[in-house]
This record gives structure tokens, sequence and C-alpha cells, in this order.
């Protein structure tokens, strides 16, 4: 007798599946060798196309995750998604306790041994946090950077005790359930209109995360802190972005960051945390409009 399927459940198999034949034939996992290591990243477009995307994921993610974003982008742009230190095939950062300056210097070096002079960069969560240290590096090859439902940090001032909070119940999980028990719960990533099919495809890219990468992003997350990146970034050509039903880094949350340092904020409607997932074309757009940005804003 055959199993009978969650309603669903078969769609949304198809619909995994059929993700996972664009990711190997339309964005397909390379490396590049640096001094202390190598980062994977994936990729699609033409490398000879004059913009360039560069695309950092948040902390339950990986690169494989901005398939469907990527691939509305890819004629118009080269698009980039880098694995984190720690994630997919990337070296992991050798301290056990990285900062955000850590993770941006390691893009620093993917960026010039890739020889990419100009781009677009776009963090999503914590990639946000590393893409604000990024700017205050004062590298320069980021013309406009859109922070995505940015996560702050809880390594402000007078945030010592909820970080602790957040690190414990984080690592605490993590070692109760491993990272395929994190995988099957039913994740805040999303809205609750977001569809199975999203749903899973979450999940598949949770189910990938590397136990001590992992560690040291939520390590990053718990001591670190966005606006001591941002005061020292130069403010031309950034911009946040949030779902307008993100229940993880609220859009009052993000709305506020952005009145903070005077910088334009937009929302994706119809969708939660992970909104490049559940509004892919609503958030290829946005970033479509960063390649002719006037923002002057410092």
């Amino acid at each position: 007798m055959s199993a009978i399927l969650p309603a669903g459940a078969a769609t949304s198999c198809e619909a995994l599946s059929a993700s996972l034949v664009l990711l190997d034939r339309h964005f397909p996992e390379q490396r590049v060798a640096l001094p202390d290591g190598q980062v994977s990243y994936r990729s699609a477009g033409r490398s000879d196309r004059d913009q360039v995307v560069v695309l950092l994921h948040g902390i339950s993610s990986g690169a494989a995750s901005w398939l469907h974003m990527a691939l509305a982008l890819a004629n118009d742009a080269r698009v980039i998604a880098w694995n984190a230190p720690g994630y997919g095939s990337s070296t992991a950062l050798p301290m056990a306790m990285p900062r955000a300056s850590d993770y941006a210097a390691r893009l620093q070096q993917m960026l010039a041994a890739l020889e990419i002079s100009q781009c677009v960069l776009v963090g999503h969560s914590l990639g946000a946090l590393m893409a604000a240290a990024y700017l205050a590096r004062g590298d320069g090859r980021a013309t406009c950077t859109l922070l995505a439902d940015p996560a702050l940090g809880y390594g402000g001032a007078g945030q010592q005790e909820r970080s602790v909070q957040v690190r414990q119940e984080r690592l605490g999980a993590l070692q109760r359930l491993g990272v395929a028990g994190l995988a099957a719960q039913r994740t805040r990533l999303l809205s609750t209109q977001a569809s199975d099919e999203q749903h899973a495809w979450v999940r598949w890219n949770m189910q990938r995360l590397d136990v001590a990468g992992y560690t040291q992003a939520v390590h990053l997350l718990c001591g670190d802190d966005i606006a001591t990146y941002l005061q020292a970034a130069p403010r031309r050509g950034l911009s946040v972005a949030c779902g307008a039903e993100d229940i993880v880094t609220t859009p009052q949350a993000s709305e506020g960051l952005a009145r903070q340092f005077e910088i334009p904020f937009q929302l994706v409607d119809g969708a939660g945390h992970a909104c490049y997932i559940e509004q892919p074309l609503s958030f290829a757009a946005l970033v479509r409009a960063q390649f002719t940005s006037t923002n002057q804003n410092r």
C-alpha cells in the first residue's frame, strides 16, 4: 500500500525537485581560493555584465537560498551569492567568536580574488550586519548597499541580558535538536501566507547548516552591533528594506534603523523575514532599482 502524504506534500516535493534542477543548471556552486582558505559561492548571469550584485545570506540559510531571486536578475546582472565563512564549502574563520569585521575582511578578500571592482551589495538579516561592517572598512567596491531585514545584533549597550538569553536559546536548541531538528520546525522566517513550497525551500537550506559555522554566527549575532559599523560607514547609496510581515526583525525595528541613520526605507509587501524567498520578483525589482540609485545621503 502506498503511503498517504499530507495535503500539499506531493506538490512541495515536486517544486523542491524543480528548484534543485534549476540550482544545478543555472546557479552552480563555485569556489575561489583565498590566502587563508576558500569561499564557495553561487553565480548566475553572464560574467561580462556591467552590473554585479553580491548577496550575503542570513544565519539560518546559505547561498542557494537566493536561487529564485538571482534568476530574476540574471538577464540584468552578474549575480554572486556567497556562502559565509563556515557555511557551504567556505572555510570557517579561525576565531571562536568572530565579529562582523572578521566576516567583512573575508568578503573583501573574495571580491578582490574575483576581480570585482564595483557591485551592488545586498545583505539579508545577519548578512546585513556583515555588509555594514564591510562598508565601515572603506573598501569602496559597493556602489550601493541594501540592508534587507537587518539583524541589529545584541552587542550594543544595555543588551547584555538579551544577548545571553538569545545565545542560550539558539545554541541550546542546536544541541537538543541538531541541524535536522532545527530545519524540521515550522519556520518563523516566512509569513502566514507563504506556500508549502517556500517552507520546503527554507527547510532544505537550513538542513545544510554546519554546526561550527552556525555556532560562530550565533556568537556574532549576540556579540556585535550594526549601529557601530553604520556610524563609521558612508551613507551614500545605502538603504534599508524589510518584509511587511517580518516577525523576526520587524518593520518597526528596520524603519527605526533607517531613521536613525537618515537613509531610505522600503517595505516588501506580502513577505515575512525571508522576503527574497517569499517575493523574489518584488525583491529583484528592489535590487534592480539600486542600479540607478541617486541616493546622496551621507
